[in-house]
Formats: structure tokens, C-alpha cells, sequence
């Protein structure tokens, strides 16, 4: 079953700072529903949501298949798992912050804590917080800045109870190489909150959520999303309940609908409640990125001549260069759902994708495709050895 809706938005653009440049017609609604009915019918996934941005502006929203086991559609105002898209909400956030003088991107964390981060252990602080405790003896988290966390330089590994002692540890210096860490988006969060006093999840539905009207989008489970609710499905086919996460965390508790996406995207490109500044800033590439794929975190560097031209880690986003020119995503995903985020400067022209069935990421390519043209998307990078269909 197929539920499109034409959205009449604010302008959308994460370069809304440059002029739009001359672009193809946008991609028919016929069209899109047409690639993404093909992307569920050879994956075998369930459903698949997706909104379109054309020189700045949000033109069509659409969702397609079904929410749940039950088969009940899933429709433009259904509750989705945001997965790792929460990391660039809440990077947007914080450079609010930065606007306002109350964080600084290139001060240490160290200057915001009341006490050194390593007398933090596990018998003090949430546990969805790592234990800082870990790090005793390692001066190098006093390198650690907002804009290093926000980047994933941090030197952490994902999740330290991911390791193989369940110890958070540095792997590289602060700062030195791209390594993809949730536990550095954590750190930041804790920071703002241990250090400034700052409720995260109230911060992002004031700044974020309440300021972009995204009413069925929180931090937090809300018994009202049990309406209309997205479960997911995962590789082998098993549907997954959707997660009640009772704790606010910033590397990936949001929950959404594809419609409020779209008010996000559009107020983000609006550049509302940042200066010109921190939205230039944003999308600015802060570090090449070196690796072969974003996973597994910890992976060789690759030599200089192997290495990726015009990949960047920008703050909460990827930076790319393609054949359009620049443009940046971002990716979400955990066992049972896939989302991403892709913009091109070029004509200001964007889509959002998310997924409750994570099959479809193989397809993700054929719908970004269908909307945007080729754009130089680092497919491989993002998924690694994972086909993606032409």
C-alpha cells in the first residue's frame, strides 16, 4: 500500500548560503514511488518512507508498505527510529550553543567539567554514559573539544562495552584520524549536562523540535506514538518491536516520522536560530576522512594515493564531492531499520530516506538516484561490501 503527500514547506537546502544553481526538472511523484515500489519488490523490504527537496523546498513526502507485522501502512505520519540521524539534530543544537557563547567548538571538555573526567565511573553517573573512570592515567582526554567529538576524532572505539574488556580507551590521539564513535557523541552530551547543567532532551525539543513544529518527534518514548508506530525488520526477516527508550541519548534515541524530517531539514537549511557562521560552519569539511568504509570503526588508514578524494568529516554530517559537486549525508542504521540523508549543493536538492526494514539499504542508492541523479554518494564507503542495486 502506497500513502504520498505533497508538503508545501519552507525552503530546504544545507548550502542555503549559495545561490541555486541551474538543475534537471524535479523527479515526478510517479516516478519516485515507481523506484521505491522496485527498491521493496528486490529487497524484499516492508517499508520504505522518502521526502524530496527541489531548489529549496520540500515537494513531496511520501511512505510506502507497511508499519507492522499486522500490515497496517506505514504513512507519512508514522513513528520511525531516527537511528544515528539524532547525531546531526543534536549537532545542530549544539551550534546553537556555540552562537549563543555557552560552548566553545576548540575548548576542552576539560574547561567545562567540574571535576577531571576520569573520577567519573559507573557508580555515579547513568549508564548511558561510558565509564570515564576507564580512561585513569591517560592525560589525552584534555585534547578532547566539541568539534573533535562532533567529527568523530575522538580516538574512542563506537561503544566501549563494545571492546573486548568492556574498557573505553583512546586508540589514536584526540584529533588525528576519522573514527566513527557513538561514544564520543555521548561524551559531548555528558559535558553539556555534567558540565553546564544543560537537559539535552529538553534542549532538543525546545531548539529543535518544538522550533521546526515536528510534534512526533522526541528523545524520548512517548506513549502517543504508540498510534501509529513503526516495528522493523531485520536482514534475516524477523520483526523487531520498536524500542521504548526511556533515556535521552544523542548518538541515536530520536524517534520521527518522515514528515517531520522534512520540517527539520527545511528549518535547518533556513539556517533558523544559527548565525550565517555556524551554518557555513556545519557542512565545512574539518577533516579528510582516511579509511577504506565507516565500519568496522577501527580500521586501517588507508596510504595517501588509495585514499578517497574530497571525503571530509564535517560537524554531524559527511562531506562528499561528486560529479554535481559538493554535497553531504548522513546515515543511520541499526539491525531492523536504515535511514540517510543526502544533499547536493547543486540546485539545492535533497532527499531523506527512512526505512523500517533494514533490507532496503541496498537499495537506498536506486532511490537517491531516481530523485538527485548521480551524486557521488561513497556508497561503499558508508556500507562497505554491501551490493547496492543499480
Amino acid at each position: 500500500m502506497t500513502m504520498r503527500t505533497t508538503l508545501l514547506a519552507a525552503a530546504l537546502a544545507v548550502f542555503c548560503l549559495l545561490p541555486a544553481a541551474t538543475h534537471a526538472q524535479p523527479v515526478g511523484a510517479s516516478s519516485l514511488a515507481e523506484a521505491v515500489d522496485s527498491v521493496m519488490r528486490d529487497t524484499g523490504a516492508r517499508g520504505i518512507a522518502v521526502a524530496v527537496v527541489e531548489d529549496g523546498k520540500v515537494v513531496d513526502v511520501q511512505a510506502h508498505g507497511d508499519r507492522n507485522a499486522a500490515g497496517d501502512p506505514l504513512t507519512t505520519d508514522t513513528v520511525m527510529y531516527a537511528a544515528s540521524l539524532t547525531k546531526t539534530a543534536f549537532a545542530y543544537m549544539v551550534l546553537q550553543l556555540v552562537d549563543e557563547g555557552v560552548i566553545d567548538l576548540d575548548r576542552s571538555i576539560a574547561d567545562y567539567l567540574p571535576r577531571p573526567l576520569t573520577d567519573y565511573g559507573s557508580d555515579e553517573i547513568e549508564d548511558r554514559y561510558a565509564r570515564y573512570s576507564d580512561l585513569a592515567g591517560d592525560e589525552r582526554w584534555r585534547m578532547l573539544t566539541p568539534r573533535i567529538l562532533l567529527t568523530h576524532r575522538s580516538g574512542f572505539a563506537n561503544f566501549g562495552f563494545l571492546e573486548p574488556d568492556g574498557k573505553l580507551r583512546f586508540h589514536f590521539d584526540p584529533g588525528a584520524r576519522y573514527g566513527y564513535s557513538g561514544d564520543g557523541i555521548i561524551l559531548l552530551q555528558f559535558v553539556l549536562e555534567e558540565g553546564l547543567g544543560l537537559d539535552v532532551g529538553a534542549e532538543m525539543q525546545r531548539r529543535v523540535f518544538d522550533r521546526f513544529g515536528m510534534t512526533r518527534t522526541s528523545m524520548m518514548w512517548r506513549p502517543d506514538f504508540a498510534e501509529n508506530l513503526a516495528d522493523g525488520w531485520t536482514i534475516d526477516g524477523e520483526v523487531m518491536p520498536h524500542d521504548e527508550r526511556s533515556k535521552t541519548r544523542a548518538a541515536g534515541s530520536m524517534d520521527t516520522t518522515i514528515s517531520d524530517m522534512a520540517r527539520l531539514a527545511a528549518g535547518v537549511a533556513r539556517g533558523e536560530g544559527l548565525s550565517a557562521a555556524s551554518q557555513a560552519e556545519w557542512v565545512r569539511a574539518q577533516a579528510p576522512i582516511t579509511t577504506r568504509s565507516q565500519f568496522p570503526t577501527l580500521q586501517p588508514e588507508l596510504p595517501e594515493a588509495e585514499q578517497r578524494s574530497g571525503l571530509a568529516a564535517a560537524l554531524g554530517v559527511i562531506r562528499f564531492e561528486g560529479p554535481q559537486g559538493p554535497g553531504v549525508f548522513k546515515g543511520g542504521h541499526n539491525d531492523f531499520v536504515g535511514n540517510t540523508w543526502v544533499c547536493v549543493e547543486q540546485g539545492r536538492r535533497c532527499v531523506v530516506i527512512l526505512a523500517d526494514d533494514v533490507r532496503a539499504e541496498p537499495g537506498f542508492s536506486r532511490i537517491v538516484r531516481a530523485v538527485l541523479g548521480e551524486t557521488g554518494v561513497p556508497w561503499s564507503w558508508e556500507y562497505g561490501d554491501m551490493k547496492m542495486l543499480p
